[in-house]
């Protein structure tokens, strides 16, 4: 019998999604690394925490190149994560408790240990293998430069020599990442007809939709001229500037609405129709053409993601946003988190800690992560910022990602040993940028030493701070104080209550330094940027810090939000 949440088939305009890294989540079998099976032997507790669905992070067969996003097989699993059958028992057992379940497409690259990969550097030049991905030969009197000046955006160029099967020197196949992700020719009619093949493929098993992974790319401008050159690195830049010819090409629109034909094709299954989010890192008045009708459903807004911490910066992030989707009638999908990004933990305990939106829309910053980086960090500063953040986006309208780990307030862990450090971004930065792996390190459970009951008692595959014992699941577990029973009271208010979720907001009068608004007749949130106490006169439902009482007035400090039930 179908969970009655599952009927709902517009869940995913409100819904709150918890992403899974898997490699990360829990270790079944006690071999240092994240599975299936943990995955499913853990859905109680997501269950429990009151999300409505889980995404997870590429499961797919790799040789983890790129933590995943290297696939090398899109119909199977990970062996490393186990089998299509934990694969199935993890979607049934998700279904079973009222709980959506999407999973990464990963459409621009694929493994370089992808069979039609290794057909296509065995067939040789001109050969319909080749076809498959973007071989070119390359500039110069023999071909010894690359076809344009195309940066990838984990460092280096955008192309890749071969050795042709004779031992000599051949065509150059172009890589928006590393070298062990080729690119797919999404000219080539195959490619678009092998992709609707393993849409199908996992929809028929009982996914509910896709996140898309790099959703603004896959087309490339096929006179392939010179890119801009980034000054920092002197080749054709990776930032996403109107007219690039790597990103956002008007090809993608015929993409889109061909995917969402397949995912329409559900419509009438027991699960509703399928839906898919975009990762696409745009400017929201460019991104926002992808939610028209017919295309996709959702999109990241990453804008909230990237904002510093401010009142300014952040109603601006919010005004514009709803402004734009209120335009194709698509809810807001708001995310502070994710396995990409610093956690806001540390962002929000730096200076810099994001982008000051008040000054305009063009917000890319390939450069962001390494700025932020290297700025200190004030982890407890930070963690009391995080619990307000939570509060202002699950308040927001519209439906919210919650990233592994983000209700327990971990940090990042920005002091990982280098021999242990794993993302091509180091690889690639000659070992001078970090990278992603400090957000990345798994999930502790319980007790009172590493691995914190993410496995037994092999090493994970990331090594933990050994205060993390302190953020387990099981210490916050009993402590009402803690992050993860705010979350855990959020998600139960945000079910509970009508307000929340899609629908009208309407901004409060307000110092310069706090955002207030009301949702309904009966709802308003409260955040406070500024150093000065803010009164707060109506019935508190939840608050992210200790209120302050003087003289028979409560008050909401800095760095905290509040939220109320209106009389």
């Amino acid at each position: 019998m179908l969970h009655p949440r599952l009927t709902d088939q517009n869940w995913w305009r409100s819904a709150v999604v918890y992403q899974i890294y898997p490699r990360s989540f829990a270790d079944s079998n006690n071999d240092g690394t994240g599975d299936v099976r943990g995955m499913t032997d853990h859905l109680d507790y997501l269950e429990k925490l009151g999300v409505d669905a889980v995404w997870v992070s590429p499961w797919y067969p790799s040789p983890l190149h790129d933590g995943g996003y290297d696939v090398a097989d899109y119909k199977d699993i990970n062996p490393d994560f186990g089998t299509l059958a934990d694969a199935d028992e993890f979607i049934a057992q998700a279904h079973a408790r009222g709980l959506r379940v999407l999973i990464d497409l990963v459409p621009n690259h694929c493994s370089s240990d992808h069979p039609l990969w290794q057909a296509a550097l065995a067939a040789g030049p001109g050969s319909p293998e080749r076809e498959m991905f973007i071989f070119r030969d390359g500039a110069g009197e023999n071909g010894e430069l690359p076809p344009n000046n195309w940066g990838a955006h984990f460092g280096g160029p955008a192309w890749h020599r071969v050795t042709e099967a004779d031992g000599t020197p051949g065509q150059w196949y172009c890589h928006l990442f590393a070298p062990e992700q080729p690119d797919w020719n999404w000219e080539n009619p195959r490619v678009a007809d092998m992709f609707d093949d393993i849409l199908r493929f996992w929809f028929d098993r009982g996914v509910d939709g896709f996140r898309i992974d790099v959703a603004d790319a896959m087309f490339k401008h096929q006179e392939f001229p010179d890119a801009r050159v980034d000054p920092a690195t002197g080749l054709g830049t990776v930032s996403k500037y109107e007219g690039s010819p790597i990103w956002d090409m008007p090809a993608m629109e015929g993409l889109q609405r061909r995917w969402r034909t397949v995912a329409d094709e559900y419509a009438d299954s027991d699960l509703g129709p399928r839906v898919f989010v975009s990762e696409a890192y745009l400017p929201g008045n460019r991104r926002i053409k992808y939610l028209a009708e017919g295309r996709l459903h959702t999109s990241f807004n990453f804008e909230l993601l990237e904002s510093e911490w401010s009142a300014a910066s952040m109603r601006v992030v919010i005004d514009q946003s709803l402004a734009e989707h209120a335009t194709v009638g698509a809810p807001t999908t708001w995310v502070l988190n994710n396995h990409d990004n610093i956690r806001t933990v540390s962002r929000f305990g730096k200076d810099p800690s994001g982008l000051d939106f008040t000054r305009g829309r063009d917000r890319f910053d390939p450069h962001l992560g390494e700025r932020l980086a290297r700025a200190t960090t004030d982890v407890e500063l930070g963690r009391r910022r995080s619990r307000a953040a939570a509060m202002l986006m699950l308040a927001l309208p519209g439906g919210a990602y919650v990233y592994q780990g983000e209700e327990l307030g971990l940090e990042e862990v920005e002091d990982l040993p280098e021999e242990s450090l794993q993302d091509p971004i180091w690889l690639r930065s000659n070992h001078t940028i970090r990278g992603r792996d400090g957000c990345r390190v798994p999930m502790p459970w319980s007790g009172t030493q590493p691995p914190f009951g993410f496995g037994q008692d092999a090493e994970p595959w990331l090594p933990m701070p050994a205060h993390w014992s302190e953020l387990s699941v099981e210490a916050q577990g009993e402590d009402p104080g803690s992050v993860l029973e705010l979350y855990r009271t959020l998600l139960d208010e945000r079910r509970r209550n009508v307000a929340l979720g899609e629908g009208p907001m309407e901004w409060d009068e307000s110092p310069e330094q706090v955002l207030s608004f009301t949702r309904g007749d009966l709802f308003r949130c409260v955040v406070n940027y500024g150093p000065e106490p803010v009164p707060v006169a109506d019935e508190v439902i939840v608050a992210s810090a200790d209120l302050l009482v003087e003289e028979d007035q409560v008050l909401l400090p800095q760095d905290a939000a509040v939220w109320l039930q209106l009389d």
